[in-house]
């Protein structure tokens, strides 16, 4: 899908960003994760486009063109640093109200973006539900088979995983893929326009910080520590929202149906036959998604759009 890209300016990034659809359209920010970019919703934006959306795709932090203002920033991954740029993004674009969607990171950012500022997000949909980090649970382990499945995260721990993330870091996407969606049939041009976003220079650091602050092993950067105590306190979700399961995906064994409890607001929970990667395997699921919350906005059952 050709598209022209676009920047905006944050408190820390330069941001760069894919726009579809009319400025005058229903806005819905779709956010990727690790290890994906903006291309992992190429199926899912027509879709959308088609029902009179606008649809931006921020390239995360660390991802493809999208860098830090300044040097001496940190290159934080954690949750909340995540969750703010979401919410700068769309205060630099002066949209509030929008639907937010993703899964990954996209669902992390996104999740943490409508638990702590609810007053700017229309609605949610959520792969995985209540995707916010429980650093606390972390420290506890996991039973060895999904142990097993994160064997990326506890090599990302120590330096020997910085080696293989700088030198390895298209194959090691590739095997992630394959895990994580084993009935998703992917080509090598669809792998290699991807792990292009790869090459940011701070891609490395920021995947680390990212994976060794959510186990508890790396510190906050100290702006977002209040945001964080915000986070170990487990906020409730008020915006209507739709979350998704994936019956193949590795990571999330059993399904995510137990966190209905963390959204207090109108809520539906879906389980389709799909891995990790829901948009590309599933787009019209995704789409759907999508759709159903935005209807609960216009029903009212939600917040009004304004932009």
């Amino acid at each position: 899908m050709p598209f022209t890209l676009l920047q905006l300016q944050t408190s820390d990034l330069l941001v760069t960003y894919v726009e579809d659809g009319t400025s005058d359209g229903w806005p819905i920010i779709l956010t990727h994760g690790f290890p994906y970019d903006v291309h992992a919703f190429d199926d899912v934006v027509p879709l959308l486009v088609d029902q009179g959306a606008r649809v931006i795709r921020p390239f995360v932090r660390g991802y493809g063109p999208t860098s830090f203002l300044s040097p001496s920033t940190m290159r934080s991954g954690q949750q909340a640093a995540l969750g703010k740029d979401l919410i700068e993004v769309l205060d630099a674009l002066g949209i509030q109200g929008a639907i937010v969607a993703g899964f990954d990171w996209g669902g992390l950012a996104s999740c943490v973006a409508a638990a702590l500022w609810p007053d700017k997000i229309g609605g949610l949909v959520s792969y995985a539900s209540y995707d916010i980090v429980d650093i606390a649970r972390q420290q506890e382990g996991y039973p060895p088979s999904l142990e097993k499945s994160i064997w990326y995260q506890h090599l990302f721990q120590t330096e020997r995983g910085r080696v293989a993330l700088t030198k390895s870091r298209k194959e090691i996407a590739r095997m992630l893929w394959r895990e994580w969606s084993p009935n998703w049939s992917f080509d090598e041009a669809t792998l290699s326009q991807t792990a292009a976003s790869f090459d940011n220079p701070d891609f490395v650091d920021v995947v680390l910080h990212c994976y060794r602050f959510h186990f508890g092993l790396a510190q906050s950067d100290p702006r977002l520590r209040p945001l964080e105590t915000l986070l170990a306190g487990r906020p409730t979700i008020k915006v209507p929202s739709v979350t998704l399961d994936g019956t193949d995906d590795p990571l999330k064994p059993g399904g995510t149906a137990d966190h209905a409890k963390m959204f207090v607001g109108k809520h539906e929970h879906r389980v389709i036959k799909a891995g990790h990667n829901i948009p590309k395997e599933s787009p019209s699921v995704f789409a759907d998604a999508i759709f159903t919350v935005r209807n609960w906005v216009r029903e009212g059952s939600g917040h009004t759009v304004r932009q």
